[in-house]
C-alpha cells in the first residue's frame, strides 16, 4: 500500500485533472439541445390561417411531434428547403418563430423548370397576401450548392421534407449537403423526412419509386461532414408495402392513378417515412 501522504497527494492530483478537463470540454462542446414538447407547437395545428388541405395531412405527418423530436424554439434560426407554396410546415413554423426566431424558405431559383418557378411565384404572393403571419420570412434561392441558401454559419436548423429522392435521381445530393453544412452553425440541426424504401432492394433499384433506404441516407449525410444522433417513428407507416405501380405517387396525397384502386391507396395512408436527426461537425 501507499502511504497516505502519497495516496492523499494522488486523489488530489486525479481530482485536478479530471477538473481541467471537464473545463477543456465546456470549451469546445455545444451546450446539450433544450428538450422541446409538442405542445409548444399544437396551437398552431388548429390556426385559422392554415389550409384545409394541409390540415388533413396532420394524421400522416405529425408535424408537433415531429418539430419537438427536432428540437426547435421560438428563438431559432430555421431554414426550410423548398416548402413550395403549399407550404405545409412553413404555415407553423413561420407564425412560431416570428417574434423571436427566424424562418427562411429556401425556394426556387429562375434557372428551375417553368412549372417550378410557377409555385415559386405563388409562395411569394401567399407571404404578401398574409403579412400578418408571413411578413418577417426571408426568401433565399435553392439549388443544389451554386447559392447561399442563408449566411455562412447562421442557422440553427435547416430541415428538409421528402426531398432526399430528387437529388439522389439528379445528382444533386452531395451538392445540396454541402449548401447546409455551410448554412448551419457548428451543432447545428438537420432534419431530415422522407420516404422510407426497403431493405430487401439496393438504392438503385428503388430510384424511380421515390423511396430512399435510412442506411444509404445515413451514410450519405455522415458522410458530408454531419453526425447522425437519433431516428423517431413518428412518421412510420407499416402498412406502406413500397411496391405500387407507380411509386410513393400512388398513395395519397398524389393518387397518380387517380381513380384505381383509390380506396385501397387511401386505406394505406402516405407513405413510411424515416424522421432523421443530424448534427453539424
Amino acid at each position: 500500500m501507499h502511504p497516505p501522504s502519497l495516496a492523499r497527494a494522488a486523489k488530489v492530483a486525479l481530482g485536478a485533472l479530471l477538473i481541467a478537463s471537464f473545463a477543456a470540454l465546456a470549451l469546445v462542446a455545444p451546450p446539450p439541445a433544450h428538450a422541446q414538447s409538442a405542445d409548444a407547437f399544437t396551437p398552431l395545428l388548429t390556426g385559422a390561417h392554415r389550409t384545409a388541405r394541409n390540415v388533413a395531412r396532420d394524421r400522416y405527418r405529425h408535424p408537433a411531434e415531429t418539430l419537438a423530436f427536432f428540437g426547435i424554439r421560438e428563438d431559432s434560426r430555421v431554414v426550410e428547403i423548398l416548402p413550395g407554396s403549399s407550404g405545409y410546415y412553413m404555415e407553423i413554423l413561420a407564425p412560431y418563430l416570428r417574434d423571436k426566431g427566424q424562418y427562411v424558405a429556401a425556394s426556387r431559383d429562375a434557372q428551375a423548370p417553368p412549372a417550378y418557378v410557377a409555385d415559386h411565384q405563388k409562395l411569394l404572393a401567399r407571404l404578401t397576401a398574409e403579412p400578418q403571419f408571413y411578413d418577417k420570412v426571408v426568401v433565399t434561392q435553392f439549388a443544389a450548392d451554386r447559392h447561399e441558401i442563408a449566411p455562412a454559419g447562421s442557422a440553427d436548423f435547416v430541415l428538409t421534407f421528402r426531398n432526399l429522392h430528387n437529388w439522389m435521381d439528379r445528382d444533386e445530393l452531395d451538392g445540396a449537403l454541402r449548401a447546409f453544412h455551410r448554412a448551419l452553425k457548428p451543432g447545428g440541426v438537420l432534419g431530415v423526412v422522407d420516404h422510407r424504401g426497403r431493405t430487401d432492394l439496393p438504392q438503385s433499384a428503388q430510384m424511380k419509386t421515390g423511396y430512399v433506404r435510412q442506411d444509404a441516407a445515413i451514410e450519405a449525410i455522415e458522410r458530408a461532414g454531419f453526425r447522425f444522433v437519433g431516428a423517431s417513428e413518428v412518421n412510420a407507416n407499416p402498412a406502406d408495402t413500397k411496391d405500387y405501380p407507380e411509386g410513393v405517387w400512388t398513395l395519397p396525397p398524389t393518387f397518380r392513378m387517380k381513380d384505381k384502386d383509390r380506396a385501397k391507396y387511401e386505406a394505406i395512408g402516405e407513405s413510411d417515412r424515416f424522421t432523421l436527426k443530424f448534427v453539424r461537425r
